[in-house]
């Protein structure tokens, strides 16, 4: 079913909403993009996006989160902030995409608030529940991705990747705890919602997670193997 309540034919004439979640480190973005070519590839129409982020004010709202700006505020008004950027992605990128029939990739979504603001603030489940409501809207991914890997890994990869004079993020600065227990609430989401939700162990080199998610995703969605895809 997409994410409009309607089958997707042979994985044609509906769009599908696809998600990647996951800890710091799992190679998303780099993902995103693998995902978005092989579907181009196969003849699919797709837009790439992200949260935080993905439309103008959502942007705004990202850069000051991912600064620490509100972390004095308490991870309740955070959650809040990122509900608020949410709305704005959902109705000025997500949904019209959507409706255009065009499929949906997003880095992140509403799965990593359910996972970080938990995790960090140990909000209360029915809080959240209540936010992710009234903030999707009845909206959710089609398919997510968590991309799975110890935190460790994560954490020295993502150090890898950052430029040395940037310092770390609001998120990649918090402890190892931390996210040894944020990669522990990914796996929780997914095992309460395996008709949703695919882990792919992100801990193999690049090439081997792309056809993994390539073949889960043409797979669900009765897409050809054709167009030079393996």
């Amino acid at each position: 079913m997409t994410s409009n309540g309607q089958s997707l034919p042979a994985g044609r004439g509906k769009a599908a909403f696809i998600t990647l979640e996951g800890g710091e480190g799992g190679g998303k973005s780099t993902q995103c993009k693998a995902l978005a070519g092989r579907l181009r590839a196969a003849g699919v129409d797709v837009v790439t996006t992200r949260e935080p982020g993905g439309s103008l004010a959502a942007e705004a709202i990202r850069e000051a989160l991912l600064a620490g700006t509100f972390k004095s505020l308490g991870t309740k008004t955070e959650a809040l902030l990122f509900a608020a950027a949410r709305i704005d992605h959902l109705d000025k990128t997500i949904k019209p995409a959507l409706a255009a029939g065009t499929w949906v990739i997003s880095d992140r979504f509403h799965d990593s608030t359910r996972a970080y603001q938990g995790t960090l603030g140990s909000l209360d489940p029915g809080f959240l529940d209540l936010l992710e409501r009234v903030t999707l809207a009845g909206t959710k991914p089609d398919l997510t991705f968590i991309l799975d890997l110890p935190a460790k890994t994560g954490l020295l990869r993502a150090t890898q990747r950052r430029n040395p004079s940037t310092p770390p993020d609001r998120f990649e600065a918090e402890s190892l705890d931390f996210h040894q227990k944020l990669r522990k609430a990914f796996q929780d989401i997914a095992a309460k919602e395996p008709g949703r939700c695919v882990i792919v162990d992100a801990a193999q080199p690049a090439e081997e997670v792309e056809k993994a998610i390539w073949d889960t995703v043409a797979a669900r969605f009765q897409l050809g193997q054709g167009a030079g895809l393996g």
